[in-house]
């Protein structure tokens, strides 16, 4: 549904203003309680929010770490579905988060992959028709320089006519 409806809008809005307001009004989005504040036009660096409210204050008063894993959890690979295109299979394989400090406070990620990055990836799908990447993203305060925790995400990237066959094939 949400593939179709950024094809559809794609013919007359820039992508990144579709993945923008397209997280921002997604339900399952709103209810982390992140926002995406900034996707830059060639998609390659995403930035979001997570405001500390009575929505996602636990306990002791520090933001909910499920909030922030949860804020996160989808940013990557959406990201790269839309990097990379329809030639390509991507999937969230494994998360792990690691709290550092409590965020008291307003929290940030920023979501980056580099042109070389991306050239990468496709040259190693190219070769071993699938491959695991493995990124990292910081939860801080607005300066950057408090972490609150890491996110270290490992994300399923293969050939989608690979993808298939090995579906089918296991399905036999």
């Amino acid at each position: 549904m949400y593939a179709t409806g950024v094809k559809l809008l794609g013919k007359y809005i820039k992508k990144n203003v579709i993945f923008k307001y397209g997280f921002n009004l997604a339900p399952m989005y709103r209810r982390t309680t992140g926002r995406v504040k900034n996707v830059s036009e060639d998609l390659l660096t995403i930035n979001i929010k997570i405001p500390l409210n009575y929505k996602n204050r636990n306990y002791v008063g520090s933001m909910f770490g499920g909030s922030m894993a949860s804020a996160t959890d989808p940013v990557f690979m959406v990201q790269l579905i839309n990097i990379l295109g329809d030639k390509y299979v991507v999937w969230d394989k494994e998360a792990t988060i690691k709290f550092k400090r409590p965020a008291r406070e307003t929290a940030y990620a920023t979501f980056h992959f580099s042109p070389d990055e991306i050239e990468k990836i496709k040259a190693d799908v190219a070769q071993k028709n699938e491959i695991s990447l493995i990124k990292e993203v910081n939860i801080t305060d607005k300066t950057g320089k408090v972490v609150f925790a890491q996110i270290i995400k490992t994300i399923y990237v293969a050939d989608k006519s690979h993808f298939k066959q090995k579906r089918k094939s296991k399905k036999q």
